[in-house]
């Protein structure tokens, strides 16, 4: 794999520990891996990794912003998701989403969508289960020990550290951005990477 085709630079990806999975590994993140080291960590694909980031951003180009909601549970990813909200103008739901959000119209804060990404499917299980009863499209970043079940794309990758999730919606509010045309190139993304990421 050619160092010009992937989206950042692989030592940006390597430093992030963006590929870097868990011990345990489900038959739905198989595809994704590509070793296991010797402490037992499987490593993820970086370059399935990228072209999955690239799938997804498209994939999300093709609705409208505020149609879009993206959830994130996971602490460490709070600051991320902000920020990818904050760069792109999608709904972003850091900490709890509260169930019947989008199923429920009796609820104060009730809000539609017709696309869903979250950071991780188990700790964001609530929006999941809300999407699917919708039948509202699911992106979710996997880490090597996630379950796919209702999951539209699957973007693997390590979501539960800092630097990953920062590198992530970093990487996905330029490619989203440049999808809806927001930005024609790299060069025009604004943005800087340590606003996304916590150190």
């Amino acid at each position: 794999m050619s160092e010009e085709s992937l989206l950042v630079a692989q030592d940006v990806y390597l430093k992030s520990g963006i590929h870097i999975g868990t011990k345990f590994r489900t038959k739905y993140m198989e595809a994704f891996i590509y070793k296991t080291r010797p402490d037992g960590l499987a490593v993820l694909n970086l370059q399935r990794i990228d072209e999955r980031i690239k799938i997804a951003a498209n994939f999300m180009g093709q609705y409208r912003t505020e149609d879009i909601i993206v959830a994130c549970r996971r602490e460490n990813g709070w600051k991320a998701a902000r920020a990818f909200g904050k760069a792109t103008g999608i709904r972003t739901y850091a900490g709890r989403y509260q169930p019947g959000t989008m199923t429920n119209p009796t609820l104060e804060q009730y809000t539609e969508a017709k696309l869903v990404m979250v950071a991780d499917a188990w700790p964001d299980r609530n929006i999941v289960m809300d999407a699917a009863s919708m039948g509202i499209p699911i992106i979710a970043l996997c880490d090597t020990n996630n379950q796919a079940n209702d999951i539209d794309l699957v973007v693997p990758c390590n979501n539960k550290g800092k630097k990953a999730l920062g590198l992530m919606f970093w990487l996905l509010a330029r490619e989203f951005l440049k999808a809806k045309g927001t930005i024609k190139s790299d060069a025009e993304y604004t943005e800087k990477l340590e606003d996304f990421t916590e150190e």
